[in-house]
């Protein structure tokens, strides 16, 4: 064949290589997609996972929606929605998770959450040739990351499309509604002794901001810090934001008295079980915790 017609065949058979190249995205291949965890460490999915531990409740949460529930057959202490998770095998903690317990039940793909506390689980999954995903979850941009990739995981990018945008729209709704000229300040108490609230760090922070307020501790860049009570009266929160058991000990408390917004009864009790997790209620999370923070300020 002359010379004048191979060339401009190789030139455009190169030129079909360079595009497909460029529509591949970071972390692709020919050979099929590569996931990265925020472990870095990576899986190549080929058939979906029939068998799957989700050791995070808010990637039990997730794989629900997904429609991927049915596979899920392992799960935490913690992990109580929907209300059909509470049917698949409870494997206790999900941090520092019983291996054994895990490995018992067959899967064929292990998801958990990405603190290092779990970094040898993942490693001994891997060994034992089951496959991991680990995730953090610290922030309300997380969340979309973190159903992208476990839709793509579990075979189904559509539906984790879908589920993304009903999220980011309720959220979004929240955000659109009437604010205080002045927004109330909030100390959100986490848990003490000792005393830890949450920081810039945290998607809870977030939230606040969401619902037309300001955390008084979003200076601190931790998730959760630990503070001084000296320290809370100083700052003088409008409303002190947590849940139920330590509501009671707050008002109970003399030394918390020094708090005006004890003093005063402003103590909003914050339903855990739905915002304590950044998962697919969060637009209800945070209308949750405007009409608690809001009841008063925009009467």
């Amino acid at each position: 064949m002359p010379t004048r017609f191979v060339l401009p065949r190789l030139l455009r058979a190169l030129a079909l290589v360079l595009v497909a190249a460029c529509e591949r995205g970071p972390g692709e291949s020919r050979a099929g997609t590569i996931l990265r965890d925020d472990f870095a460490d990576s899986i190549r999915p080929g058939a979906p996972p029939r068998r799957i531990v989700s050791l995070s409740p808010v990637t039990t949460e997730i794989l629900f929606a997904l429609g991927a529930g049915e596979r899920v057959v392992g799960r935490t202490h913690w992990d109580l929605y929907p209300e059909a998770a509470r049917a698949v095998a409870d494997l206790g903690n999900g941090m520092q998770p019983n291996v054994e317990a895990v490995v018992g039940v067959h899967p064929d793909l292990v998801v958990l959450y990405a603190s290092q506390a779990n970094r040898a689980a993942a490693r001994q999954l891997r060994r034992a040739g089951i496959a991991t995903l680990a995730l953090r979850m610290d922030h309300l941009a997380d969340f979309s990351r973190a159903v992208a990739l476990l839709a793509r995981a579990t075979g189904d990018s559509a539906a984790g499309a879908l589920l993304v945008d009903s999220v980011q729209r309720s959220l979004q709704q929240a955000r659109e509604r009437p604010r205080a000229a002045v927004p109330p300040r909030v100390f959100w108490f986490i848990w003490d002794p000792p005393l830890y609230t949450i920081g810039r760090g945290s998607y809870l922070n977030e939230l606040v901001e969401l619902a037309g307020a300001t955390n008084i501790f979003a200076d601190m860049d931790a998730p959760s810090p630990q503070v001084t009570l000296e320290e809370i009266v100083r700052r003088d929160p409008d409303y002190i934001l947590t849940g139920p058991q330590n509501a009671a000990k707050l008002r109970a408390s003399e030394a918390w008295r020094a708090v005006t917004a004890v003093r005063q009864g402003r103590v909003l009790v914050v339903d855990t079980t739905l915002v304590g997790r950044p998962g697919v209620r969060l637009g209800e999370a945070a209308r949750h915790l405007r009409a608690l923070i809001m009841h008063d300020t925009l009467q």
